[in-house]
């Protein structure tokens, strides 16, 4: 073989294992962004089902123990125990039967994701401006921030 011939070869080769590598890296990628979409669509869901039962000690159990929630205009809510207190009143006052429409799941990176939305319930409705989901160890998502605003 000549050596023009041999470069071409090991040329060839190398560009078919680097098309290879690629190929494997997307995959992995994808696998990754699937993962946390099906982790993020899952815990909002468990989210909304338990705030629809009036367990807000169940929604709250979706936030990470130091998550921050904004809710305009009432405020703002630093961790879990303070989470719960709000939903427990805004529970107890009747509010439920919340609905999300016009969803978007933004992927940031390999283990968040971000979401907003409209939303609407019994006796008020909004936009969900910031819903950040962060993948924990185990492969649950739970929030970490929490922006929304009530319209009525």
């Amino acid at each position: 073989m000549t050596f023009i011939k041999s470069i071409a070869l090991a040329a060839t080769v190398a560009v078919g294992l680097s098309g290879q590598a690629i190929a494997d890296e997307a995959g992995k990628l994808a696998e990754g962004e699937y993962k946390l979409n099906t982790a993020v669509a899952t815990a909002s869901r468990a989210w909304r089902d338990a705030f629809n039962a009036g367990d807000a000690a169940g929604a709250a159990a979706l936030y990470e123990d130091d998550a921050v929630m904004v809710v305009k205009p009432f405020g703002t809510f630093k961790g879990r125990k303070a989470i719960e207190g709000f939903w427990t009143d805004i529970i107890s006052k009747g509010f439920d039967d919340v609905v999300y429409s016009s969803t978007v799941t933004t992927v940031l990176d390999q283990t968040s994701a971000r979401v907003a939305a409209n939303w609407k319930m019994n006796n008020a409705h909004g936009v969900i401006t910031n819903e950040l989901w962060v993948l924990q160890p185990d492969g649950r998502a739970l929030l970490r921030e929490d922006h929304f605003e009530i319209a009525q």
